[in-house]
């Protein structure tokens, strides 16, 4: 998956489900690029890997909010749902960062802002986003930097 890009391991992977009769990974797949397509018509632009990444992030955020919800409700069979469209969207996000790569990370970026407070957040943030999207929660992210500013 190195040489091609997130759009195009999307659409292989759409395909191939369509070839397995995997009724329930085409549906997520599809739930995935019709995000993206509505993207790229409303803004009138071709989203590259970052842009992506930004709508797993959000498709991932929206999922967990839903599980919540159907779990505090009962509904079992809708949070499965909810975690099998989870599990396809993290398929395709690259690997987790460790806790010790985040906090090198944040440190390094605490360093480069020269961030002393808990007012130069945003700035760490800023230069964190990139560097961390699809690989941590930002929830997570912000808190640690919150932490370390204090």
């Amino acid at each position: 998956m190195a040489d091609q890009t997130l759009k195009q391991a999307l659409s292989d992977a759409m395909k191939t489900a369509m070839r397995a009769k995997d009724k329930a990974r085409l549906s997520a797949v599809r739930l995935i690029l019709a995000d993206i397509k509505r993207i790229e018509v409303d803004e009138r632009i071709d989203v590259d890997d970052a842009r992506v990444l930004a709508v797993l992030d959000k498709m991932l955020k929206q999922r967990r909010d839903s599980i919540s919800q159907y779990d505090g409700a009962g509904r079992v069979d809708l949070a499965d749902q909810e975690r099998f469209e989870m599990d396809v969207i993290q398929s395709f996000l690259p690997t987790p960062l460790s806790d010790a790569e985040l906090d090198a990370l944040i440190s390094a970026a605490i360093a480069s802002t020269g961030a002393d407070s808990i007012k130069n957040m945003g700035q760490v943030v800023a230069i964190l986003k990139p560097q961390v999207q699809g690989r941590a929660d930002m929830g997570m992210v912000s808190q640690k930097v919150k932490s370390q500013l204090q």
